[in-house]
């Protein structure tokens, strides 16, 4: 008889990376600040922007030029988004960091036979970046980044190819998320979803559609167990 809460081979947990792995947003709005700076804004303050991370540079660009009472146009996004991803790059993990607990979560996962992968909408190559200067890379059997497939989250396609590039199957895998994309993916994916409350949040963490919410990574163990546990009790039912 299976113990979900020691034995999670052949379940594969995959992760979003900014606000759920890693607290990224004060290299972002490091990088951001740059720019706003330079095209003679006023820095815009944590507080604006943090919530809007999950959505990208796009996001954060819209999100700065209304707080100035100015319109960015597509055009413009797309000529400053280069050089906002150039500063980004040199201060990447200069202050980002993992969230408490998140660690030592990871290596009990691992520890009790899962597989784990990292889905992002951030483009692949920053997320290897930022996960190698972490010392965190090993840690994953698969890094999906928002530029791997031609769609990203909350399509599901992306956590598929995770959970497939990591060797495991949908039908044994959960999501670990802070943010609509995360829950919009795994719901569509019909994986389950445990939704981190400290991270990017853009709705009330409750109201994001997940399988459960979360205040700390030392809550993920029970979590996860239950989650497998329900699962388990559902296909013996059948």
């Amino acid at each position: 008889m299976h113990d979900p809460v020691n034995d999670l081979a052949g379940w594969t947990i995959a992760f979003d990376l900014d606000g759920t792995l890693v607290d990224t947003a004060p290299d972002l709005l490091g990088a951001l600040n740059v720019i706003l700076v330079e095209q003679g804004m006023a820095p815009a303050p944590m507080t604006a922007v943090r919530q809007l991370v999950g959505h990208g540079l796009r996001g954060m660009l819209i999100r700065a030029y209304a707080m100035a009472d100015l319109t960015i146009s597509e055009e413009q996004i797309a000529t400053l988004r280069p050089r906002i991803v150039e500063v980004y790059k040199g201060r990447i993990a200069q202050e980002s960091r993992p969230f408490p607990g998140c660690l030592d979560a990871l290596a009990d996962l691992r520890a009790r036979g899962a597989k784990l992968a990292v889905c992002t909408n951030k483009p692949e190559g920053l997320a290897r970046l930022l996960l190698d200067q972490l010392d965190m890379a090993a840690l994953f059997d698969a890094i999906v980044g928002g530029d791997t497939l031609p769609v990203q989250k909350p399509d599901p396609a992306p956590l598929l190819e995770a959970i497939a590039q990591a060797g495991g199957d949908a039908a044994r895998a959960i999501l670990v998320g802070d943010a609509s994309p995360d829950t919009g993916a795994a719901k569509a994916a019909g994986v389950p979803c445990i939704v981190l409350s400290f991270g990017y949040n853009d709705l009330p963490p409750a109201e994001l559609g997940g399988d459960g919410v979360i205040d700390h990574f030392d809550a993920l163990a029970g979590a996860v167990a239950g989650l497998v546990a329900s699962c388990r009790a559902a296909a013996e039912s059948l």
